[in-house]
């Protein structure tokens, strides 16, 4: 028995098929048929059902796949161990990231990093909160960043900085002229919204407590799909809308006198690094969230007076 083999049969479980795992595997598909046949043979146990399409593991089988996977992460686990200690950042890094902050904190750290760790390979997703701790339990990510506290079960949560949130209001708005406003000043009727799915959604129907409300949203029959959709749609139908203190940092001045702040405690959200609990490239962790931290510092001082965090 040896981790090639093991490596082979999560490879046939996770594609249900010979073939793909053969070229995922990088081996043809009669040798990596071979060493599967050997490893049953060894344990004298029938891993995969062939007879069926696409293959599918026996009940015995799953056991061996389970314990399969067991091994093979505590054999990463061991690698990542020896690279830390060498102060090496190589290897491969997968980041999921969600579409409210990627086109915004992306440009801020992703040349420097690259730049400073020759050696690393890094593959970016954009993706939702959802699909990102989906994908982190199914090891298909590495590590999300995301608007947090998420507070789901197995997900490890390393606050990065805090980012505040920002009025943005039509230019022909004839409400909210004053720079600093309330929450509750904010005409619910007038405010647009990103589609489901977006946690800042989320916050911002919470921030604006509109769960409470009984009020015929008239204006929110289009949702916008990102931030810039959203900043368009205030331009062209007037009224208000919420957005992340990163989106509004390159806006000419036109565009900044159309920004309102809220009063203290400045909501915010808080932004962070997440992994699932098996997560072993600690170093490749703490080289992104450094990388992150300088990237954002410029923009994003520690602020000052009382904030709060707009729970998802």
């Amino acid at each position: 028995m040896n981790l090639q083999q093991l490596e082979y049969i999560v490879a046939v479980d996770k594609h249900r098929h010979f073939l793909r795992a053969a070229n995922e595997c990088c081996v043809t598909q009669a040798t990596l048929s071979m060493m599967i046949k050997k490893l049953e043979e060894e344990l004298e146990i029938i891993i995969f059902d062939r007879s069926k399409q696409p293959v599918v593991p026996t009940e015995t089988g799953k056991g061996i796949i389970i314990q399969a996977k067991v091994i093979l992460k505590e054999t990463s686990y061991l690698k990542q161990l020896a690279h830390d200690t060498k102060l090496e950042v190589k290897g491969q890094i997968r980041i999921g990231i969600i579409p409210t902050l990627a086109p915004y904190l992306l440009p801020l750290f992703l040349y420097s990093l690259l730049k400073n760790n020759p050696q690393l390979k890094v593959k970016i997703s954009e993706l939702n909160t959802n699909q990102i701790t989906e994908q982190l339990e199914k090891d298909l990510l590495d590590v999300g960043i995301l608007a947090t506290p998420i507070n789901v079960e197995g997900i490890k949560e390393y606050p990065l900085f805090y980012e505040k949130l920002v009025v943005f209001v039509s230019d022909k708005e004839t409400t909210l002229r004053k720079k600093f406003i309330l929450p509750e000043e904010i005409d619910v009727n007038r405010l647009w919204l990103l589609e489901e799915g977006h946690c800042l959604r989320s916050q911002m129907i919470n921030l604006c407590e509109l769960r409470k409300k009984n009020t015929d949203f008239s204006n929110l029959e289009y949702e916008a799909g990102s931030i810039e959709s959203l900043l368009k749609i205030v331009e062209m139908n007037n009224g208000i809308t919420v957005v992340p203190e990163l989106a509004v940092i390159n806006f000419n001045e036109k565009q900044k006198s159309q920004l309102r702040e809220f009063k203290a405690p400045v909501p915010v959200r808080e932004i962070s690094l997440v992994t699932y609990r098996h997560f072993v490239k600690t170093k490749l962790l703490e080289v992104l969230a450094q990388e992150i931290k300088t990237g954002v510092e410029a923009f994003i001082p520690q602020h000052s007076g009382k904030q709060f965090v707009v729970e998802i």
